[in-house]
């Protein structure tokens, strides 16, 4: 699936406030009401970051994977901050049960 970097508004280079932006249709084929949490591993990277998606706007029309490490991996390797309405898309790959890849376009 392809996904969109998301951001809060506000560049924190603490990574805070960054995401990935998942479809309505693609959220609802790939993503589980079960799930507490799903867990994300980042481009040239061995960490494997655990995100909550146990809240209402997850579910509701926001989408949004969110937390600090991806934003930091945003930034690090010049995907963020990016030009204004212009933010980058990356490939989400579901590896199994609440596990997934991120890939970036060639």
């Amino acid at each position: 699936m392809i996904v969109t970097a998301w951001n809060n508004g506000k560049h924190h280079e603490s990574g805070a406030g960054y995401g990935l932006k998942i479809s309505q249709k693609e959220r609802d084929q790939y993503f589980k009401r079960e799930w507490s949490s799903v867990f994300l591993m980042l481009p040239s990277s061995n960490t494997v970051i655990e995100i909550n998606i146990n809240k209402g706007s997850f579910w509701d029309n926001c989408r949004e994977l969110i937390h600090k490490e991806i934003g930091l991996w945003l930034r690090t390797n010049g995907f963020a901050p990016w030009p204004d309405r212009k933010p980058p898309k990356f490939e989400l790959i579901a590896k199994e049960k609440a596990r997934f890849q991120l890939k970036i376009l060639e």
